[in-house]
C-alpha cells in the first residue's frame, strides 16, 4: 500500500515537473525541471526494484547530459521575447502533433505485445536486478554488447 501511494506521488512530481520543462520562462528553470524529472523517474525504477536503470538515469542524463545542456544554455545570449513571437502561431500544430503521440503511446502500450509478466519469473528470489542483467549482457547478449560499444 505504502509502495503504490509513494508511486503516484513520485508520478505526480514527474509529471509537474515535465509540465513545468515545457512551460518554463527561462531556458535554466526549464533544464532544472528536467533535471526534477529525471531525478524522480530514477526514484520510481528504484521503487520498482530496477535498481541499475535508476543509477544509470541519474548518471547519464543528469549527472552528463544536462550538465552539458546548462552549460551551453548559460553559455549562449538567447533572446527569449524574440523566440516567444511566434509561438501561439504554432500552438494549434504542436497540439495536434501532441494527441498524435499520446494516441500513439497508447496504441503501443495497450497492445498485447507489451504485456508484462509476473515479476517473480523476471528475476528469481535472492539475486538482484543489476546482477541479472549483467549476467545476460555477458552471455547472451554479448556479441550484441561488443558491437554496440565499438559504435
Amino acid at each position: 500500500m505504502f509502495q503504490t501511494i509513494l508511486f503516484y506521488v513520485f508520478a505526480a512530481i514527474v509529471l509537474f515537473g515535465a509540465v513545468q520543462t515545457v512551460t518554463a520562462k527561462s531556458p535554466v528553470h526549464a533544464a532544472l525541471y528536467l533535471v526534477l524529472t529525471f531525478c524522480t523517474s530514477a526514484l520510481m525504477w528504484m521503487l520498482m526494484q530496477a535498481e541499475f536503470l535508476g543509477i544509470v538515469l541519474v548518471l547519464v542524463y543528469v549527472g552528463a547530459v544536462m550538465v552539458l545542456f546548462l552549460f551551453v544554455v548559460m553559455m549562449l545570449d538567447i533572446n527569449i521575447d524574440r523566440i516567444r513571437q511566434g509561438f501561439w502561431s504554432y500552438l494549434p500544430l504542436g497540439a495536434m502533433l501532441g494527441l498524435l503521440m499520446v494516441m500513439e503511446m497508447g496504441l503501443v502500450l495497450g497492445s498485447k505485445y507489451f504485456q508484462v509478466p509476473a515479476a517473480e519469473a523476471l528475476v528469481p528470489a535472492g539475486v538482484s536486478n543489476t546482477k541479472a542483467i549483467g549476467a545476460l549482457m555477458f552471455s547472451e547478449y554479448v556479441y550484441p554488447f561488443e558491437l554496440a560499444s565499438l559504435i
